[in-house]
């Protein structure tokens, strides 16, 4: 059913896990300077291995924290020698035996996981790490997996509408994972919600395969062709692939087809600018197939890179302007519905967000 829905930016949901970065892009005694929901932090790496997030604000003259430089297990300020550890906490002050106890920053829960950061910026006494998602892709020997960070110059809700809705497949990405428009308009794009979790599914049996699928198994006809999506604050799931045509793709294990497992962390920046952490498994067997996967998927969301940041130039044109729906919006408008509750039980705690 079409409808309108508001263009305006929404406020952030603040009590959430959000993917804070690739652990492997921070080595120990690194740091670097992100922002989060509007605040500036600052994630390092200790000497000893052990990831910290920190305001990237020192409470003494209010430089960032990130001009400076680890030191064994601790962050220095680079304008008067301050030294953070991973707390928070001021444990030097050059010059100076007392240190009082204002002398500290606001810490930032962090967990390293599946080869992820995340990081809480919410109330910390709600951050439970046993509600950080698993994605255990990234340590099955069957899947080879490559990741990557964009800067999108966009709206982080045009990113996960973008992602829901794959119906723009044929149009964008025409030359990758794209395909026939007559087969993906033609197909029934299913949709359902269990609590925060919205599952979108798309099934084109018996469909030809795009050139992706064709040189990653070597399909020499006919396959069932699948695209499942799993939604949940803030993160998407992607799982594509096909088997051949009536070898059971729908009914059991598809190990004897081809599959990529796309992880899209979600992670606004700011109202208008979002860091968009990704990577894509592949069990493709052809030789040489798998760096072709990644480098058509960097291709792919590029080129989803460039439609965002051209709606959001529109939309920040003329924010008041109402958006439209139509059908195959039914797996975005969910997931808008999934943030607006909890967003609307954050503001209200007596509100139960359920």
């Amino acid at each position: 059913m079409a409808g309108a829905v508001a263009a305006k930016a929404p406020e952030f949901l603040y009590n959430n896990w959000y993917v804070a970065g690739w652990g492997a892009d921070l080595g120990p005694g690194e740091r670097i300077a992100r922002t989060f929901l509007n605040q500036p932090v600052v994630i390092f790496r200790t000497e000893s291995g052990q990831p910290s997030a920190l305001e990237d604000r020192c409470c003494h003259r209010a430089l960032p924290l990130s001009f400076g430089t680890v030191d064994g297990e601790r962050i220095r300020c680079s304008y008067h020698g301050l030294e953070f550890n991973v707390a928070g906490k001021c444990e030097k002050i050059p010059a100076q035996d007392k240190i009082p106890p204002t002398a500290c920053v606001r810490h930032y829960p962090l967990v390293e996981r599946d080869s992820l950061l995340w990081i809480w910026m919410g109330d910390v006494e709600l951050a439970n790490e046993s509600e950080i998602p698993a994605h255990t892709w990234h340590s099955n020997s069957r899947f080879k997996w490559k990741s990557h960070h964009f800067d999108i110059q966009g709206n982080w809700e045009l990113m996960i509408e973008n992602l829901m809705d794959l119906s723009h497949l044929p149009y964008i990405h025409a030359n990758t994972i794209g395909g026939n428009p007559a087969l993906h308009f033609g197909v029934k794009t299913n949709s359902s919600r269990e609590g925060n979790l919205v599952r979108v599914s798309r099934y084109m049996p018996n469909s030809e395969p795009p050139p992706t699928y064709r040189a990653a198994k070597n399909f020499a006809g006919k396959v069932d062709r699948w695209q499942e999506i799993e939604f949940q604050p803030v993160l998407i799931r992607i799982n594509t692939g096909a088997c051949d045509a009536g070898t059971g793709a729908y009914e059991g294990p598809r190990d004897h087809g081809f599959s990529m497992i796309g992880f899209h962390g979600i992670t606004p920046e700011t109202e208008t600018t979002t860091h968009y952490f990704w990577s894509v498994a592949t069990d493709a067997v052809t030789e040489g197939v798998p760096e072709q996967i990644f480098q058509q998927t960097a291709e792919t969301f590029r080129e989803d890179q460039e439609v965002l940041e051209l709606q959001q130039l529109r939309i920040s044109a003329d924010p008041d302007r109402p958006l439209l729906d139509i059908a195959s919006d039914v797996g975005s408008r969910q997931a808008r519905q999934v943030l607006r509750r909890l967003m609307k039980a954050e503001r209200d705690p007596d509100l139960v967000a359920a």
